[in-house]
């Protein structure tokens, strides 16, 4: 397991965009994310070996409790996406999560990976939260970012929605993987993999 840097590394609970507030999560949120991805099985499963399922209430709250605190040992950093509401007084909305994975703190680097609500697809979203977080990842940590050296997407080339994102955002393609891994939704059928990166 990667190292973790010390926990004063600065790592924000909260990251907001022109939309959306991305936030660590919490217990808390369990009934909203399960709704969420309930909502959105069909299009999650084709991508997501965790969407296989539908998710379970009690499972999904447990396992933020280990989310959360794998955030703040710095071993992996998820964000939930909240849609922030142009009216006053409305409630935020979760609409997907976002956040950085493969972490290794001794270069340092990581993955971002994304998904975003069906019901919210197609509006920007995911564009909006990767642009914010490759900005935070980059971003030197004496000006208060993460000071990444690398930072990659993976996803598969048939995603197209997905992988029309990494290159508006600067990346660079740096590999095709043929035959990397297997379909989320069946293990019988061998998938590629596109590797884009950025690097400060």
């Amino acid at each position: 397991m990667p190292t973790p840097p010390p926990i004063l590394h600065t790592v924000p609970p909260e990251v907001r965009t022109p939309r959306l507030l991305l936030r660590r999560p919490q217990p808390a949120d369990a009934e909203a994310l399960c709704a969420a991805i309930q909502a959105s099985l069909p299009e999650l499963q084709p991508w997501m070996f965790w969407a296989q399922t539908p998710p379970d209430l009690i499972a999904t709250r447990d396992r933020l409790e280990d989310v959360a605190a794998e955030f703040d040992a710095r071993r992996e950093l998820r964000y939930h996406v909240w849609r922030v509401p142009e009216q006053a007084g409305v409630p935020l909305e979760l609409i997907g999560s976002s956040g950085y994975h493969a972490l290794d703190w001794r270069v340092p680097k990581g993955e971002i990976g994304y998904w975003i609500a069906t019901a919210h697809a197609g509006q920007g979203y995911a564009t909006e939260v990767t642009h914010a977080l490759t900005e935070l990842a980059l971003h030197p940590a004496a000006e208060g970012g993460l000071g990444f050296c690398r930072l990659e997407i993976r996803c598969d080339p048939t995603n197209h929605r997905s992988a029309r994102i990494p290159p508006t955002l600067g990346y660079t393609l740096d590999a095709h993987l043929v035959n990397d891994t297997v379909a989320a939704n069946d293990p019988g059928q061998l998938r590629d993999t596109l590797i884009f990166s950025r690097t400060s």
